[in-house]
């Protein structure tokens, strides 16, 4: 079953940010991971303003998108937003109808 690795960020520092958005690409791609959306148009509907970018990328299961999350290669690309470079929120969440409430 596919899953979802949702991101919204807030980037204060362009420069060191880009050293992370320049890495990641290739990092989904080793991962099975397919890009649905990154950055772009977007209209927040309702919620907080805080973020201006988001980013969807599909893979193949649960499993392989918390594998690239957690890989080395992406801790450290993402060790340069995590120094101050942006605010994120990341959520990877399993497709289809799951949910139990």
């Amino acid at each position: 079953m596919p899953a979802y690795w949702i991101a919204r960020s807030r980037i204060t520092d362009p420069v060191e940010y880009k050293k992370y958005t320049d890495r990641v690409p290739g990092i989904f791609k080793k991962y099975g991971g397919k890009v649905l959306a990154r950055g772009g148009k977007y209209r927040i509907m309702e919620g907080p303003e805080t973020f201006h970018r988001f980013v969807v990328v599909e893979f193949s299961s649960f499993e392989a998108a918390t594998k690239c999350f957690e890989s080395p290669e992406y801790v450290e690309a993402a060790a340069f937003r995590r120094a101050g470079a942006g605010e994120v929120e990341n959520v990877i969440v399993e497709g289809g109808e799951a949910t139990v409430i």
